[in-house]
C-alpha cells in the first residue's frame, strides 16, 4: 500500500460540504469526517444524518472518526450508511473489541484512535479485529491546532507493533499534517495521513493532496 492522504473537511466550508468534497476528488484517497458530539471532547460537528446525506452526492470514500461517547452504540450505524471506514476512540469504548467487530460486520473498515495521552499498549491486543490504529498528533476536538512532535515516538512504537505481528493494520496521524509535518510522520512509520487547514486553505486543495503524498512517499523510501 502507498501513502494515503485523507483531506479533513473540518476547516473547509461546512455550509456546502459536497462541494468542498468535490475540490479534493481525484486526488484524495479518502475524505475525513470529524465526528464531534460536545461530550467526548468539547466541540460539536455533524452527526449521523448528515453523513448519510453526503455520501449520496460524493465518490471518495468516506473516513469517519468518531469523537463522541458512547461509540458501542453508534459506530455500527456509521458503517451501515456507507462509509469506508469507521474509526472509534478506545477511551471512549466500553467493549472496544467488540466495536471492532460490529464495524467490520457492518461493512467498513475498523479503525481505533489513541488520544496524545494514551499509550499505543492500550490497542495492542486489537490488532486481530482492527484494520487501522489512528494516532493524535494533536488534542482531539479542533482543526488548526499544531502538530506535537513529542507524538513521533508513538507512530515509531506503532509501526513496530504492527510490524511486529502478523497483521495488515495501517497506521494514521491526524492533526497539524502539513508540508513541514508530514515528512517526519512518514518516516516514523505512518501510512495515513489526515490534513485539513494544509489542504482547504490551499489555493488549490487538490495539487496540496498531492504534494502532500509525494512528500510522504520520498520521506518513507529506504
Amino acid at each position: 500500500m502507498g501513502m494515503q492522504i485523507s483531506p479533513s473537511v473540518l476547516n473547509s466550508d461546512l455550509s456546502n460540504l459536497a462541494a468542498e468534497v468535490r475540490r479534493v476528488q481525484g486526488a484524495a484517497d479518502w475524505i475525513h469526517l470529524d465526528v464531534m458530539d460536545n461530550h467526548f471532547v468539547p466541540n460539536l460537528t455533524f452527526g449521523l444524518p448528515v453523513i448519510e446525506s453526503l455520501l449520496k452526492h460524493i465518490d471518495v470514500p468516506a473516513d469517519c472518526h468518531l469523537m463522541i461517547a458512547d461509540p458501542d452504540r453508534w459506530a455500527p450505524g456509521f458503517a451501515e450508511a456507507g462509509a469506508g471506514s469507521v474509526t472509534f476512540h478506545v477511551e471512549a469504548a466500553n467493549k472496544p473489541r467488540m466495536v471492532a467487530k460490529d464495524i467490520r460486520a457492518a461493512g467498513a473498515r475498523a479503525g481505533v484512535a489513541v488520544k496524545p495521552g494514551t499509550s499505543i499498549a492500550q490497542v495492542s491486543d486489537l490488532l486481530p479485529v482492527i484494520d487501522m490504529i489512528l494516532v493524535m498528533t494533536v488534542e482531539p476536538g479542533f482543526g488548526g491546532q499544531s502538530f506535537m512532535a513529542e507524538m513521533l515516538p508513538k507512530i515509531r512504537e506503532a509501526r513496530r507493533l504492527v510490524d511486529g505481528s502478523d497483521v495488515d493494520v495501517w497506521i494514521q496521524v491526524d492533526g497539524g499534517i502539513g508540508p513541514d509535518t508530514i515528512e517526519q510522520c512518514a518516516a516514523a512509520g505512518a501510512d495515513v495521513f489526515v490534513a485539513g487547514s494544509a489542504v482547504y486553505r490551499a489555493a488549490d486543495p487538490a495539487v496540496m493532496v498531492e504534494q502532500l503524498r509525494a512528500s510522504a512517499e520520498n520521506a518513507a523510501r529506504p
